[in-house]
């Protein structure tokens, strides 16, 4: 009983680990691709570029082996067998000659029809083995046919850019010296199909380049029509939906949207022109009516009332309304922090100011001076000590505003971006407030392609961190 236990316990051991085997390569295959992910370039162009080239120089290289390992390969020891059979066939006229004879017709007849030229040397001792090439299919090849048709000592001198193969075999008496073409033993003409192969090959990744450039350009030219939407620029001048069919059909996608915002953007800013206009009536003729009749105890109570319902309705129809109908322009940051200076004297507060890079940015001037008068507000309205630091550098706007006030919790910094929300314990209970001022600031900055967001300020109260693309 004990031993089935056991052989039931390795069985399901077994089980386990076959199968985790697949769990453990599909985490490794997870982990690989991440790795390639995160080394593969971010940009479609040079993506692009790589989905061209890749499978090119894949196929090249094998192209190039099989070459090598089939042609080039073949070819060398066939030419090296056939020299050295011509070498054979003198090895055998030498030896079929008596001893002492004159061997000059063996000499002509290798120089003139074997085109080899062949020396009788002296029985000396051969040289000694020279260093062996790293890599030489032709000093393998002529090595392997030697031994294999020959078989008696050699001596090969292969090394080097020379034109010729120095070959000595040692004979019985004497030394037989041969002096052969290299183009005779080994396939020298490689090197042309190589170049034809690169050269093809970059003429052909020098057309896809400037094929993929072009296809390209259109998308390009398409996400700076969307970039410039985002951040409530024009659209540029010049552009129309180009390049391949589904590149057309997403330009034009995104013009009929463009156009469809646009217009309800117009409509809303209609209606509201008319409700604001249509209210503001409404609130002069009660105040006209208090004016004429009821006690003066009354119409304070009832003015301050409709202040207060004035207030708030100019607060809800501007936060509806947005900044979208204004043109980008020119705005100089440094006047605009002059202004907050004058109205931090004013309101007995002390502001410090810092600007590095160019004071003009290219905003909607109005809606960005209210998106940082609204938030430079709030600091004066909680803070005695106010600091504004603003950096314009490469085509963006940082600007970072830090307050000595009573801060806002962590976990309810986003909610005071919602429209209408107060928080009870925070820094917007003012009680003239409506709960709008940081999210018309949050719309103004999103509408510009950027945002807002709050931290913890070095000087104890809150931080507010704008950024533009500017």
């Amino acid at each position: 009983m004990a031993s089935s236990d056991i052989t039931a316990r390795d069985e399901t051991r077994q089980a386990d680990r076959s199968s985790n085997l697949p769990r453990a390569l599909s985490r490794g295959f997870g982990r690989f691709w991440r790795l390639v992910a995160r080394h593969m370039p971010k940009r479609l162009y040079a993506r692009s570029l790589i989905i061209v080239i890749a499978p090119m120089i894949l196929l090249q290289s094998v192209i190039a082996f099989v070459f090598m390992e089939r042609h080039w390969q073949t070819v060398t020891q066939r030419l090296s067998a056939a020299v050295t059979r011509d070498i054979a066939a003198v090895i055998d006229m030498i030896e079929t000659y008596p001893p002492g004879d004159n061997y000059a017709d063996v000499i002509r007849i290798a120089q003139d029809r074997l085109q080899l030229k062949i020396d009788i040397l002296p029985p000396d001792p051969l040289p000694a083995p020279g260093p062996k090439p790293f890599f030489s299919i032709l000093d393998y090849s002529l090595s392997e046919q030697i031994n294999q048709q020959i078989n008696r000592p050699y001596w090969l001198d292969t090394v080097g850019n020379s034109n010729i193969v120095e070959i000595r075999v040692r004979l019985e008496d004497k030394v037989l010296r041969v002096f052969a073409r290299r183009s005779q033993t080994y396939a020298s003409n490689t090197h042309i199909f190589l170049l034809w192969m690169v050269g093809t090959s970059l003429v052909l990744l020098t057309i896809a380049v400037a094929f993929l450039r072009n296809q390209i350009r259109p998308i390009l030219n398409l996400a700076e029509a969307a970039e410039s939407f985002g951040k409530g620029r024009p659209m540029p001048s010049d552009f129309r939906p180009r390049g391949a069919d589904e590149v057309r059909r997403a330009g034009a996608a995104f013009i009929l949207m463009r156009e469809r915002i646009e217009r309800q953007i117009e409509q809303r800013t209609a209606m509201l022109t008319g409700v604001s206009h249509d209210l503001r009536t409404i609130l002069t003729r009660f105040k006209l009516q208090l004016a004429l009749g009821g006690s003066k105890m009354d119409r304070e109570a009832l003015d301050q009332d409709i202040d207060d319902m004035q207030s708030m309705l100019e607060g809800y129809l501007a936060f509806a309304r947005g900044e979208a109908g204004e043109d980008t322009g020119l705005l100089d940051l440094a006047a605009l922090l002059e202004k907050l200076s004058e109205e931090a004297k004013l309101r007995r507060r002390r502001l410090s100011t810092s600007l590095t890079g160019s004071p003009e940015v290219h905003v909607r001037p109005n809606a960005f001076a209210r998106l940082l008068g609204n938030v430079v507000g709030n600091a004066f309205r909680y803070a005695k000590n106010v600091d504004i630091v603003a950096t314009h550098a490469r085509g963006s706007l940082l600007i970072i505003v830090d307050d000595d006030g009573p801060g806002i919790p962590a976990d309810k910094r986003e909610d005071v971006f919602k429209p209408f929300v107060r928080l009870d314990d925070a820094r917007n209970q003012d009680a003239s407030g409506t709960g709008l001022g940081l999210s018309i600031a949050r719309d103004i900055a999103r509408s510009h392609g950027g945002d807002i967001t709050l931290d913890d300020s070095p000087a104890g109260g809150l931080r507010a961190v704008i950024r533009i693309p500017a």
